[in-house]
């Protein structure tokens, strides 16, 4: 080999060099799309690293749902304009918004209140409710849970029940109770309480056997064995019932305040509806949405708390 071929051999980057030095870009000088989160190749790297992370995140997490919901509005408002006239636009149902917001806690009457009252009431009905199923519900599942006898009685009747449609109750409240808040109440009490009952009795007999092994090596009675073991370990179990029965109550108590009357935001929706004031439907309807959302964040926190197996 000549010298100026050794030359040229020694002058060539050898492959450890050419891996200190990066890998050139793909085929058409386009880098990689940045996964969700990894701040992408241009972004300003001024500012604090925290300021830079948090952007990185909170603007997918912002524009996605800000294009998603314009994009609802933009299918309302072609419906409204070539299918359904009658239907209020954006600007109807804003404005109403506006209104209705205006003075939420208005009383004009025993039946005339502001929307704010109206949910309140409907809150009051559903955590009244509520309460009773929890109170039944979680005794009823530990009993179902621990005895083959109590799950063989029940479980049948349960399996029928269960499904029911909550409006069929709503008659049989009526007749028992005579009057418009203790029908609703047992209407949100029968239909919330099946989700604690079944998913207590899972909780209870997924305890693992080496649990109550350790319980009865240590002479636990039966009351220390609920406290100390099985409430403990079906704690998951019982929050996740809870929240299923809380997102029951709260769709139950619109239909059954329709049917009943009175003050809450179901006679509301129906009242507007009477009155043809459609934009103060849907404004009700978003509100609705809003409380569901505020419940079932308020029971992922307790969940949170209490969830022994994940802290």
């Amino acid at each position: 080999m000549t010298d100026a071929a050794l030359r040229l051999v020694s002058d060539a980057p050898n492959a450890e060099d050419a891996q200190q030095a990066g890998s050139p870009e793909p085929a058409g000088g386009q880098a990689p799309p940045p996964e969700l989160g990894e701040v992408p190749k241009g972004w300003p790297d001024s500012g604090p690293a925290w300021l830079r992370d948090f952007l990185a995140m909170a603007v997918p997490a912002i524009v996605l749902p800000a294009v998603t919901f314009l994009l609802v509005l933009a299918a309302w408002s072609m419906v409204q304009a070539s299918l359904v006239p009658e239907l209020p636009t954006v600007q109807e149902t804003w404005a109403k918004a506006v209104e209705v917001f205006s003075d939420p806690f208005y009383v004009y009457g025993p039946n005339d209140m502001g929307v704010a009252w109206q949910v309140m009431y409907s809150l009051a009905r559903v955590l009244s409710g509520f309460a009773l199923a929890v109170l039944v519900g979680l005794p009823a599942g530990f009993l179902i849970g621990t005895s083959r006898v109590f799950e063989t009685a029940w479980m049948p009747l349960i399996q029928i029940l269960r499904p029911v449609s909550p409006l069929a109750w709503l008659p049989i409240g009526l007749l028992l109770f005579k009057s418009v808040d203790p029908s609703a109440v047992f209407v949100i009490f029968i239909t919330s309480i099946w989700p604690i009952i079944l998913n207590t009795a899972v909780g209870v007999r997924a305890v693992p056997s080496d649990y109550t092994n350790v319980a009865r090596v240590l002479n636990f009675n039966r009351s220390e064995m609920v406290r100390k073991i099985y409430i403990p370990a079906t704690m998951p179990y019982i929050l996740t019932g809870m929240q299923l029965s809380l997102g029951t109550a709260w769709m139950v108590i619109v239909a059954a305040e329709m049917l009943t009357g009175g003050i809450g935001i179901g006679f509301y929706i129906w009242d507007e509806w009477n009155n043809l004031s459609v934009p103060s439907i849907i404004v009700a309807i978003g509100i609705i949405g809003v409380v569901g959302i505020v419940l079932e964040a308020l029971m992922k926190l307790v969940q949170r708390r209490f969830d022994y197996g994940n802290a």
